[in-house]
Order: structure tokens, then sequence, then C-alpha cells
């Protein structure tokens, strides 16, 4: 058993999986400072919306990562990204260190690192044709010149399945699917190899989520992508993940192979997430047990003592309240940071796990 503190082993190293690391976070911490006074300001606190965060992601693979609204799962992306600057700790993108670099020198990183952002109203310009929006990287990056651009556009367009002739189109004459879209590729236009996917999927009808889904994952196979796929839920997680990381205010809790996280749980708040998670069918639904978990999310402006989640947890003991769980490696890369989690199965109702039917399906695209 290997014992980790805010995921890293004793050694330094993060919580990772066997194969060529691409991203390794270290000890990333994003606070935003809070203030007070309106003439004469002084930091009063900060949130912490992010507090220790550890993980690698190797080539090729998608780590899902989720929680709760409000729990740091979109700034971590962004923090990676350096859209905003880390209060502390390491981001390592093929070895070089991104928290280190100047404007021009990320910039030229960005080639290599993308986004795909949540709202797919919010992140196209409106004032600005499809052909426009999807060419822009392609100019900033001198990738291609003239009429080079707009024949890239249109391989770009029907490599997302859309019309190459959209072009001249507007954002508004588009669905939200369609535009969800339009946002994978402009992301894939500067041939990108890590694709950090904000919960590209939440601001979709169902039907449409699957497609995009299937869309993400033909890309992955035919390009070699490696994503960072941030949801809220954990059926659509497991659809696409190789392995998943679950956060609580601004922490891992638990970080899994995809099939023995859902199987064998071993942090009560991944367990009560799971038990939330419907199945479709009457008679399986009928005899599981929710896992209720009383009371709100803690603010991150002041967060518990010890373990994070004792003030909601139903198997909290006293050493929970006063010292914080170490991230350690159960066996097989399954990490989970829990005073009790080797008898949280035994102690929670066990949650049967999520198989594909539970996740929406729709045909894969041609």
């Amino acid at each position: 058993m290997t014992v980790y503190s805010n995921g890293k082993a004793n050694n330094g190293s993060p919580a990772i999986a066997e194969g060529e690391t691409l991203l390794e976070v270290s000890d990333l911490k994003m606070h935003f400072p809070v203030h007070k006074g309106i003439i004469i300001q002084r930091q009063v606190g900060a949130v912490k919306a992010v507090d220790g965060v550890s993980f690698a992601v190797k080539k090729g693979e998608t780590l899902g990562l989720v929680g709760e609204s409000g729990c740091g799962k979109s700034t971590i992306g962004r923090a990676i990204l350096q859209l905003y600057k880390p209060t502390g700790g390491l981001v390592s993108f093929q070895g070089t260190e991104l928290t280190k670099l100047n404007g021009q020198d990320m910039r030229r990183m960005r080639r290599k690192v993308q986004m795909i952002f949540q709202d797919p109203y919010a992140s196209l310009n409106p004032r600005m044709t499809v052909g426009d929006i999807i060419g822009e990287p392609l100019k900033v990056h001198n990738l291609r010149q003239g009429k080079a651009v707009n024949e890239r556009v249109q391989e770009l367009l029907a490599l997302v399945g859309l019309n190459p002739y959209f072009v001249n189109r507007y954002p508004h004459e588009f669905s939200g699917g369609q535009r969800q879209r339009i946002g994978v590729a402009r992301a894939l236009a500067v041939e990108p190899e890590f694709i950090v996917c904000d919960e590209p999927v939440s601001a979709l009808d169902v039907s449409i989520q699957a497609q995009v889904i299937n869309l993400l994952e033909e890309l992955q196979d035919k390009l070699g992508l490696t994503y960072l796929f941030i949801a809220h839920g954990l059926a659509v997680v497991k659809h696409i993940s190789d392995r998943v990381a679950v956060m609580y205010l601004g922490k891992v809790v638990e970080l899994a192979d995809g099939k023995k996280l859902y199987s064998q749980p071993m942090h009560p708040y991944t367990q009560a997430l799971l038990s939330a998670v419907p199945i479709p069918d009457p008679a399986i639904e009928k005899r599981r047990k929710r896992i209720i978990l009383e009371g709100d999310v803690p603010s991150p402006l002041n967060p518990p003592s010890g373990c994070r989640f004792h003030t909601r947890c139903p198997i909290a003991i006293e050493q929970c309240k006063i010292e914080e769980p170490p991230f350690v490696d159960y066996g097989g890369g399954h990490f989970a940071a829990c005073w009790r989690a080797r008898e949280s199965l035994d102690l929670l109702p066990s949650p049967i796990e999520i198989d594909e039917s539970a996740v929406m399906t729709a045909p894969k695209l041609a």
C-alpha cells in the first residue's frame, strides 16, 4: 500500500497510471482573494477553489473529473491552460513547466493544449462567421494563409459532422449541438495533443449529448488525442473515460480505473454520487437504497478541518474531524482519501454498478 499526501507519493510524484505521461499536475492550488473596503481595500480571506490537487494524464487516455457544482473542476481546467494563474503548484506538459512560461511562450504552447468550453452559446462570438471563428487560430499561429484558411475550415467542419458550406453562417443560425461541434472544430484547428473538455455536453439535450460524446471518442481514435473530461454526470463520464477522479470542495478524494471505481467505490462521497444515478430497470431501482447526504456543501472560503467531507459523511469518526486523510493507493492504482475507505462498502448501502444502459446512447456517427 502506497500512502500519498494531497494526491502525491512520498517521493513527490503524483498518482499516475502506467504509460507515457503527457500532463502532470502537482499540488495545484487556485485561491481567489477576498477583499474588504471601498477606498482602502485589504484581503480578508481567500476562496480555496482548488487546494492541493495532483494527478497525471497519460498519452491517449481520457481522465474523467467529476463532482458537485463549485468543487473546482472547471477551475482546474482553466488553471492547466493558464487562463487562471495558479496560486501554487506545478503543471508540466511533456516536461515543460507551464506555470513558468511568459505570455508569448504560453501562446505557442496553446498549439498543443486546447479547451472546449461548457456553454456553446457564450463561447462563440456572435459577430463572427463560423469561418472566422474556426479560422482565427489558424491565422494567430500562422498555420494557414489566404485561401488555405477557408479550405482548412471546411475540412474541420466536415470532420465534426457539419456541412462544409456553413462557413459564412453566424452562430445564431445553429442549434446548441451544432454550436458545440463548431467549438470542437475550433479546438482542433491547431492540431493539439491535449484537450480540456469543460462540461462540453451539460448544456445540451440528452440525445445530442450522446452524439457529441460519440464524436469526441471518434476524434480521439482518429487523431490520437488526450482528454481531461470534466462533467457532472457519472454515467456520462463512465462512457468516455479510462480513469475517473472524484472531487469534493477543492480536493480529489478518489481516483481509479473507471470499471473499478463504479464497481467498488471506496470513498463515501463517491458512493453517494453513484447511489443517485438512476438505473433504467424498475426492479433494480426499487430495491436500491439511496445515500442521502445531509447539510450543504461547506464554503471554500472557510473549509472544514480534517477531512473536508466529514460534515456530511454518514460514517465519519472523530479522527476525520481532526486530521486530513492521506491519498492512499489501495492497489491497482485505486486511490482514496478516507480514513474508513476499506470498511466503507460494508457500512454503506452497496451501489449497483452502472451499465451502458444507464448512459444515454446514440448511433455512432458515420
